[in-house]
């Protein structure tokens, strides 16, 4: 059985929560529900209205929506510590993506009205929730550059930089936070795609990989080579003006 939960120390270690005072973050934890989720259990569907936002205790949550074919598309993997649901409490419209555990994972559900209060009585809050939506708009402008202008290689290997927190230098040890197949979605490639592109590097002495751990050999000697690449000419698969 998992530990109980200190709610109220989860939300203050939080960016967005960090400058409220206490009464107001033990305002939002009383009121905070917990939902736990099996692998694969999915939380909301496509087309679902939110009663709120989430906050990712442990775990990781995959957002995506299919095409009429079947294909789907991962637009976020959204890991502990950070939040998602945001944008669509705001404007109060069906959610346009459906919500998946990737793993156990436990969300806490921070009610809309309760956000709404403390937009209204703290504008330092407003601002922090504006910064943050803002930031994930920066990041769906920078997917679209990444989809458009750069290689399957670079794209990969800016993903795996970011995900090891964008060292200079050295040698860096990571776990995938999800399948391949789930990362190959995310950055708009095939799974036949992504390990070319991990065998390649693999061949060329940059990266090992054991399953979902990957080391790389020489953070400097990668960047190098993504430098070195070209962008992909075979036409790649669009990307969400969704806001998370």
């Amino acid at each position: 059985m998992d530990n109980p939960v200190d709610i109220t120390q989860t939300l203050s270690s939080l960016p967005l929560f960090q400058q409220l005072h206490d009464s107001e973050i033990v305002h939002f934890a009383t009121d905070a529900r917990e939902i736990r989720l099996g692998k694969g259990q999915i939380l909301f569907q496509k087309g679902a209205m939110l009663d709120g936002f989430y906050v990712v205790v442990y775990g990781a949550i995959k957002l995506a929506f299919s095409s009429p074919q079947g294909n789907e598309k991962v637009v976020s993997i959204v890991e502990a510590g950070q939040s998602f649901g945001e944008a669509v409490v705001f404007m109060e419209r069906p959610s346009p993506v459906l919500s998946q555990a990737l793993e156990e994972t436990l969300l806490l559900l921070i009610a809309k009205q309760n956000l709404f209060t403390a937009i209204d009585h703290d504008s330092a809050f407003a601002r922090r929730m504006l910064a943050g939506l803002s930031i994930r708009l920066h990041g769906l402008i920078e997917d679209v550059e990444h989809y458009s202008l750069r290689s399957a290689t670079q794209r990969l290997i800016s993903f795996l930089l970011q995900l090891a927190g964008a060292p200079e230098s050295g040698l860096i040890e990571l776990a995938l936070p999800a399948s391949k197949q789930v990362i190959a979605s995310r950055l708009n490639l095939t799974p036949e795609t992504l390990s070319r592109v991990l065998h390649s590097l693999s061949d060329s002495g940059l990266v090992t990989v054991k399953g979902r751990h990957i080391t790389m050999i020489d953070v400097i000697k990668i960047r190098q080579y993504a430098d070195a690449q070209q962008p992909d000419t075979e036409k790649q698969r669009g990307t969400s003006g969704v806001s998370w």
